[in-house]
């Protein structure tokens, strides 16, 4: 696979994301994960280099953006 392009964003927090991988269902996957814990755009299709095996993926995440199922419940107190 060539080497993914560098890509520079105006504001801290915010990132682009280029995923390599050998299937569509392994990068989507990847995708899903990062989408539970923070706010992203996510791709509706994958992209391939003619010639070489494999897939890309691109998506743009803000980790000012955390997503509460994210994070763990907090315990229940109970008065003793």
């Amino acid at each position: 696979m060539d080497p993914i392009r560098e890509a520079h964003l105006s504001e801290p927090g915010l990132l682009v994301i280029d995923v390599a991988g050998c299937d569509d269902a392994t990068v989507f996957a990847f995708q899903a994960a990062i989408a539970r814990l923070w706010g992203t755009s996510t791709a509706e299709h994958t992209t391939r280099d003619v010639g070489q095996p494999g897939v890309r993926l691109r998506l743009y995440t803000d980790l000012r953006q955390v997503l509460e199922e994210a994070s763990p419940p907090e315990p229940e107190r109970t008065a003793t």
